[in-house]
């Protein structure tokens, strides 16, 4: 639990950021970290449209250098945009100078008021900064996605159990998430849907 929904001790730590919206309303908030990248964003939007639900992409900035048409559809088809930092940089392995010129680098491409720190690091210096740049938007379902450990069964488990009013969910747009991604989120999605949720967009 402690990795999937981050618990009070570990969000005291950044007490402007936004973890969860509103517990009084029947509501969800899809984001997606790491991309964007060709072979698995484009089937996302693909999906997100079916449902007509609107995300919020947390983008690595020089995956937008490298795949700008891919970064232009999701802008293009109504989605918000976060910074995630240039290369996807850890805030505690680097000097706070080097990672907030890393995050205004991916900024001068990304032209955004969010930021979601990669790994939820930051260093305290790090995020007073940040925090009168940006929304600082972490997480109050992340569904580990990504990890080798589990298949997208397991996944979807997570969602079903972890989700609840308010939460902001964190999927990835990403190549070593794509099997678990592709099993789980439309699945999820349905799930959501039958238990009453609305989508909305940050």
């Amino acid at each position: 639990m402690f990795i999937e929904q981050p618990p009070q001790i570990v969000r005291v730590l950044y007490p402007r950021a936004i973890w969860r919206m509103s517990p009084n309303e029947k509501a969800v908030y899809l984001t997606f970290d790491d991309g964007p990248i060709p072979e698995v964003t484009p089937w996302v939007l693909d999906l997100l449209d079916t449902y007509h639900i609107k995300a919020t992409f947390f983008m690595v900035g020089d995956n937008v250098r490298k795949f700008p048409e891919t970064y232009q559809m999701v802008v293009d088809r109504g989605h918000r945009i976060g910074n995630h930092t240039f290369n996807h940089i850890r805030g505690f392995e680097y000097l706070s100078n080097n990672y907030l010129a890393n995050t205004d680098k991916a900024n001068e491409l990304l032209q955004t008021d969010l930021f979601r720190p990669p790994h939820g690091h930051m260093r305290l210096e790090q995020y007073y900064v940040l925090r009168n740049k940006y929304k600082i938007v972490m997480w109050d379902v992340v569904t580990r996605d990504y990890s080798k450990r589990l298949n997208g069964r397991q996944v979807l488990r997570i969602v079903k159990k972890y989700v609840r009013n308010g939460s902001v969910i964190t999927f990835h747009d990403s190549l070593k998430s794509e099997k678990n991604l592709k099993y789980a989120l439309p699945r999820s999605i349905e799930w959501m849907l039958e238990q009453g949720y609305e989508f909305k967009l940050l």
